[in-house]
């Protein structure tokens, strides 16, 4: 071979053995960088759940992208539903509970304490047995135990400093609605403990104006307005309870009785018990009864008789004992057999005297809620020669000890010749846990409802009205009382008015 050929030869094969090197290098370059990666962290690895940041440091420096270091969803655990707490009203436990009151005003003292007044003991201002304690701290507290012992599963108050006239007021020197407890979770309590509630008086009745002081108590002291007919006041000495003092009686006339062509004219007449709430809301008084406004409308419409209503007022913080006449609740002296004594013996001629009432029990009727019904009750068939008509709502049958107030009742002879009875279905309130007691209220009513019947009260002579959502109010009585005065005094039979 030439030298030529050679030459040749070596120009042809360079370019082939170049490749193969360039090749090998390449095998080489990629084998080591597979072993780099077994041995060294990707770039950007290490942000786990950022996997993004890593994947872009990957590609920056080269490489794909590093499938180990994406996103990976992250595992929460469920969420629970926590169970609702089982909320009671303080009022129901065992323990009782603490009522602590800060008096912003200051004006509270040794000189002139903090009460509670409300159901609990008949809205009595300066009752010493719920009379509040300073603390050091220059709040005050009372500890409230068995209310539910004496019939109150729903306390309604107020907090005075002895008198109506010292209630609290709010801020804007104006009074605040009537206060009630919110329901507490008891789970929270360790074992006998009493919870707390604080509660804040912002300022009260002697902190008013001068002129307005002086006209709140000219209108507490004049007569209640009425829709139509006349409210006028006639005094009566004494009383179960009041045997020393004198109580104003609360007397409605109904339209027409003082139109001189009505002059010879006289009128059935209704003796209502616990007359402070009948024609007004007052201080103290949860709600009024609406009867003015009731009997205005059903005279003027022909539905019922024209009569006069007599609103007999409670002695006070003593009304539980004066309308109690059999020892029912304990600790309670029953005066109602007094009390009774003094309506037929003293209210009644004196009414009879001062107004053209018409006599007889055929013309009479009396009347009341709660142990004001029991009273009527009581003196309505201990006296069927002067009561003929009776309105009996709420009775309370279940207050204090059933087997008491069961025993009384099955004595009882002689009936009215009308009975209006009503009651609610929640008398105690609408909590479902009340629903037991409510539902023994409600059984106790209907059951004497057939004992009327038993007796030989016929549909003409008796009648019941349940509203089942109804609690124990002036506002459910005055929604019934309607039907009560259609039944008690329908019109006449000849069609006069």
């Amino acid at each position: 071979m030439t030298k030529r050929h050679l030459l040749l030869t070596a120009i042809l094969i360079t370019p082939v053995l170049l490749l193969a090197v360039l090749y090998w290098g390449i095998s080489a370059s990629l084998g080591q960088r597979e072993e780099m990666r077994r041995h060294y962290a990707p770039v950007g690895a290490g942000a786990n759940a950022t996997g993004g940041a890593n994947a872009i440091g990957e590609i920056l420096a080269g490489n794909p992208a590093n499938a180990s270091a994406a996103p990976k969803p992250v595992s929460r655990p469920e969420p629970h539903a926590t169970p609702e707490p089982k909320l009671v009203r303080p009022e129901t436990l065992p323990q009782g509970f603490v009522l602590v009151v800060e008096d912003k005003s200051g004006k509270a003292g040794a000189s002139s304490p903090i009460y509670l007044a409300g159901t609990l003991n008949n809205w009595n201002p300066k009752d010493p047995k719920y009379k509040l304690e300073a603390q050091s701290d220059m709040r005050w507290r009372i500890e409230l135990k068995d209310l539910h012992k004496i019939g109150v599963e729903n306390l309604a108050f107020k907090f005075t400093r002895g008198d109506w006239k010292l209630e609290e007021l709010k801020s804007d020197l104006t009074p605040p609605p009537n206060r009630t407890l919110a329901p507490i979770d008891p789970s929270k309590l360790k074992e006998g403990e009493m919870p707390r509630i604080e509660l804040v008086v912002e300022a009260w009745g002697d902190m008013r104006p001068s002129g307005a002081d002086q006209k709140a108590q000219a209108t507490s002291e004049a007569l209640p307005k009425v829709v139509g007919g006349r409210l006028t006041r006639l005094q009566v000495p004494g009383g179960a309870g009041a045997e020393r003092l004198n109580r104003d009686l609360l007397v409605w006339l109904p339209p027409g009785y003082d139109d001189p062509k009505n002059a010879d004219k006289r009128y059935p007449v209704l003796y209502m018990h616990d007359g402070q709430n009948l024609f007004a809301k007052h201080a103290g008084v949860p709600d009024e009864w609406g009867v003015d406004e009731t009997a205005t409308a059903l005279c003027q419409r022909g539905e019922v008789r024209p009569f006069i209503v007599v609103g007999i007022p409670h002695s006070g913080a003593t009304r539980i004992r004066e309308y109690l006449h059999v020892p029912a609740i304990p600790n309670v002296d029953p005066q109602g057999d007094r009390h009774v004594a003094w309506l037929v013996s003293t209210v009644m001629p004196r009414v009879q005297r001062a107004f053209r009432v018409e006599t007889g029990p055929e013309h009479t009727g009396v009347g009341g809620s709660s142990l004001g019904a029991t009273i009527s009750v009581h003196a309505a068939t201990t006296h069927p020669e002067k009561f003929g008509l009776l309105l009996a709502e709420s009775l309370p049958l279940r207050t204090g000890d059933p087997a008491v107030w069961d025993a009384d009742f099955a004595k009882i002879k002689a009936w009215p010749r009308r009975v209006y009875l009503g009651v609610g279905g929640a008398e105690l309130g609408n909590d479902p846990k009340n629903a037991e007691r409510n539902r023994g209220y409600l059984e106790a009513v209907q059951q004497l409802d057939k004992r009327l019947e038993a007796a030989g009260l016929g549909p003409s002579r008796r009648l019941l009205i349940v509203e089942h959502d109804a609690t124990h109010t002036e506002s459910a009585w005055a929604k019934r009382l309607p039907e009560a005065l259609r039944f008690l005094f329908p019109p006449a039979a000849d069609g006069t008015k």
